[in-house]
């Protein structure tokens, strides 16, 4: 009797289980990345990572996120001044630089950045933006 109870408690209880596995599985692959992008990007680069109609560049569908790995890593650290040109159109709006960012938070939003919205842009080491930011980093 005790056997068929615990079989029982089992059977009900396996799908359960599997409802409590799949849910604690975080289905978005740079949690750490997202937070980080609401936090110091979505303001000016909007939720959907759209940016501002001729202001502020988009980074969904974005070709300099996707050919300019350093450039993405260096603008964000140190900001933009100059004028840049994203998927054919020229933007001239500043961007502010996060200093207080890591390397490590950097690397974080790029690769949030390079995979959210159906961007599909490959992912980027660690050792490649602390590569980048060392050689942009500005002369004191």
């Amino acid at each position: 009797m005790n056997y068929r109870f615990v079989r029982m408690a089992l059977l009900l209880l396996l799908p359960l289980i599997g409802v409590m596995i799949n849910s604690s599985c975080n289905s978005e692959p740079y949690p750490q990345g997202k937070i980080l992008y609401e936090n110091f990007c979505q303001n000016c680069h909007m939720e959907n990572g759209s940016g501002l109609e001729g202001l502020i560049p988009p980074v969904v569908g974005s070709d300099y996120v996707r050919d300019n790995i350093a450039g993405v890593a260096c603008i964000i650290r140190y900001g933009e001044e100059e004028p840049m040109v994203v998927n054919g159109r020229r933007y001239t709006q500043p961007m502010p630089a996060s200093p207080q960012l890591s390397d490590f938070e950097i690397t974080n939003i790029i690769n949030y950045v390079r995979h959210a919205w159906s961007n599909d842009y490959g992912y980027v080491t660690l050792e490649e933006v602390r590569e980048a930011l060392e050689a942009c980093k500005p002369e004191r």
